[in-house]
């Protein structure tokens, strides 16, 4: 597990900051909640792969260490990274969290999106 402290950075990793991707505060507490019960997690990778109703989607895993190459962009507690490639695809967008019953859950909001499913899990650019 790597341990990230607050002014440094693992090797070969950027910073990144939220015009990459930004996390709603609702989004952050849920990751930060979520990182404490995934013992030896450090991050939470945030990814795009081939595959989805629209030719892509989204993946979110917790990790315990960054790749050479990641973008790390912090929110609190909550260490986010994403790799070079997605971040193509990434740029500008926003993770919400919500309560709700019914479509409740994580939510992407992406700007470079020109169409995506109903479910929200797969876009095209």
């Amino acid at each position: 597990m790597t341990v990230v402290l607050e002014n440094e950075l693992p090797e070969g990793v950027r910073q990144g900051d939220e015009r990459l991707i930004k996390l709603t505060g609702s989004a952050t507490s849920k990751v930060s909640s979520l990182m404490e019960r995934e013992i030896g997690s450090s991050f939470l990778r945030v990814g795009i792969s081939g595959g989805g109703c629209n030719g892509l989607s989204y993946k979110m895993k917790f990790v315990s260490d960054a790749r050479k190459g990641d973008i790390l962009v912090r929110f609190g507690d909550a260490n986010v990274i994403v790799d070079s490639k997605s971040a193509l695809y990434l740029k500008g967008t926003q993770l919400d969290y919500s309560k709700a019953l019914i479509s409740g859950g994580f939510k992407f909001s992406n700007p470079n999106a020109t169409s995506s499913c109903s479910c929200g899990e797969s876009f095209s650019v």
